[in-house]
């Protein structure tokens, strides 16, 4: 049966509770611009540094685009393609650039190398001989910063001067080799001021906790009061055994406690640790339990529609007898998230970790359960430390931000974790993508679908009761948390600095209103379910 399945992914589900948490910043990209240090120092070496996009011609049809940064001096470049020139590219000669070529180099944009020189130097020498723009390669993969050195008071550079990095420009040297021509485009677009795929990532991280929090009523029986009576006796005393093995993992203020800890611990390892084969191992991890996740969230709605669907068996080796529904549901989630494991890296994967995540987050959300506001309050203060912490504070530790490096997968050569909700910035000309971790959806979550179980056994609806309020708590958190996201130029921001004051401190003021704190505080779903009264407070408890 589909519990069979369920109970062997049990221990996966406990011990993977803090891998899937620890991730819980939202993690953008930079902006495009970063003011120069030598803007104060120098009227001649003022430009900010900027990201530019290197268009490509050979022999007429366009190639490749290479992304690069432009330098502090030298003249800006266009915002739009539309407004820069098309010009040939050079290769100088020496390749270093650091004197005159013997190559032609009026009108044109010249390759150098990096070395031998400072880079004004080099500026200075392709001005002199009449070059339109210098691309620098560099000697490595990263894109340096090119400023300006003491000794330059006095440049007059009136081209721009960018740096590729080294396999863009082994990319451009390919293309020139046979004596091919190519033409260079350089410009620097903006970045739109709001990239409005962000508002379909609030609407799946809203849509996401809300649905978690009411998958018990969407996945319930229309004829739940009739299951027993048309079942046979042995029937329906197995289906009663197979709801009350399902496991509910009860979170106590001890646990966390522990569990921030441990989060936090892990979160230092990934960071020190991290490569390639260590995101492989999160990546088989996230497939196990999105694997069991995406089963649980199918074979419960097939069977809210079709109760009967769940009767056939088959018995196999080792399972023994298996609901061939929950089977073949099995075998399309293991294909699932294999074949998204395998394309991880193409263009479309996003679709696939998106949905693999959610099922994750919905089957988690029914597994674990805050008893009470005592208990949310501890998880989601410590929480509430620990993003703001691994955020904003580690860099001062760390000269890094912990966070959003692991986030990012920056140690690991770009491989990101895949515990985040992503969506691509479809109208950002430099792409990327929008992110979400996990522990912003389930920390949250955690509260609101306890505020859901409240409001059901206190027979609470609609504006009388706390769900609805707490769901609307967190989409302003949420859209706090990117307002902050853009105000502070794309830096990554630990969410849950806006969503716990806007779930847990909503839930508070509410309870205090309503004169209901005591018993929120308090409360015990399994002692009061079938009891309204207010349980007292122990001695000296607040």
């Amino acid at each position: 049966m589909a519990s069979v399945l369920s109970s062997s992914f049990g221990l996966i589900f406990q011990l993977g509770f803090v891998v899937l948490l620890f991730c819980s910043s939202i993690a953008e990209a930079d902006d495009i611009s970063r003011p120069s240090p030598n803007a104060l120092n120098s009227s001649s070496c003022n430009n900010p540094y900027r990201l530019v996009k290197v268009k490509s011609w050979v022999n007429g049809d366009e190639d490749e685009t290479l992304s690069g940064i432009s330098a502090s001096f030298g003249s800006l470049l266009p915002t739009e393609a539309e407004k820069g020139s098309k010009l040939p590219a050079v290769v100088s000669n020496p390749l270093s650039g650091c004197t005159s070529s013997t190559s032609k180099l009026s009108g044109s944009i010249v390759l150098a190398f990096r070395g031998d020189c400072d880079f004004t130097t080099k500026a200075e020498v392709a001005q002199a001989q009449g070059a339109a723009g210098l691309l620098i390669i560099n000697d490595a993969e990263d894109l340096i910063e090119m400023g300006c050195s003491e000794k330059d008071t006095n440049l007059n550079i009136t081209i721009p001067v960018v740096m590729i990095s080294k396999s863009g420009g082994e990319v451009l040297k390919q293309s020139m080799s046979g004596g091919h021509s190519v033409e260079i485009l350089l410009y620097s677009p903006n970045r739109p001021i709001v990239d409005f795929s962000v508002v379909f990532l609030w609407l799946m991280a809203v849509g996401t906790l809300v649905c978690a929090s009411l998958w018990s009523e969407f996945t319930a029986s229309e004829q739940t009061d009739e299951r027993y009576n048309e079942l046979s006796p042995k029937e329906s005393s197995n289906a009663a055994k197979e709801e009350t093995e399902k496991e509910i993992i009860s979170i106590n203020t001890k646990s966390a406690i522990i569990f921030v800890i441990s989060a936090s611990t892990f979160l230092v390892l990934l960071y020190l640790f991290m490569s390639t084969w260590f995101v492989w191992v999160l990546i088989v991890l996230f497939c196990l339990g999105a694997v069991e996740g995406m089963h649980s969230c199918i074979v419960s709605l097939v069977l809210s529609k079709c109760k009967n669907c769940g009767r056939k068996t088959v018995n196999l080796p080792l399972l023994g007898e298996v609901s061939i529904l929950s089977l073949v549901v099995l075998l399309f989630c293991l294909a699932f998230a294999i074949f998204w494991a395998a394309n991880r890296k193409a263009s479309y994967s996003w679709i696939g970790q998106d949905i693999l995540g959610i099922c994750l987050m919905i089957t988690v959300l029914q597994l674990a359960q805050l008893p009470n506001i005592k208990v949310a309050t501890v998880l989601l203060c410590c929480a509430f430390l620990y993003d703001i912490f691994w955020v904003f504070l580690s860099p001062y530790i760390f000269h890094d931000s912990v966070m959003i490096a692991v986030a990012q997968g920056d140690k690991a050569g770009g491989e990101s974790i895949p515990m985040l909700l992503r969506i691509p910035r479809f109208f950002d000309p430099w792409g990327g993508y929008n992110m979400i971790g996990f522990g912003d959806i389930l920390f949250p979550g955690l509260l609101v679908s306890f505020a859901h179980r409240f409001d059901k056994a206190k027979k609470k609806t609609g504006r009388n009761g706390y769900f609805l309020w707490l769901a609307i708590g967190y989409a302003c958190g949420l859209f706090f948390t990117y307002l902050g996201l853009y105000l502070m130029d794309g830096h990554g921001q630990p969410a849950l600095l806006y969503l716990v004051p806007c779930t847990l401190g909503l839930c508070v003021i509410l309870g205090l209103v309503r004169g209901e704190l005591r018993e929120l505080w308090s409360y015990d779903g399994d002692s009061t379910s079938t009891d309204s009264t207010q349980p007292p407070l122990p001695s000296g408890e607040a």
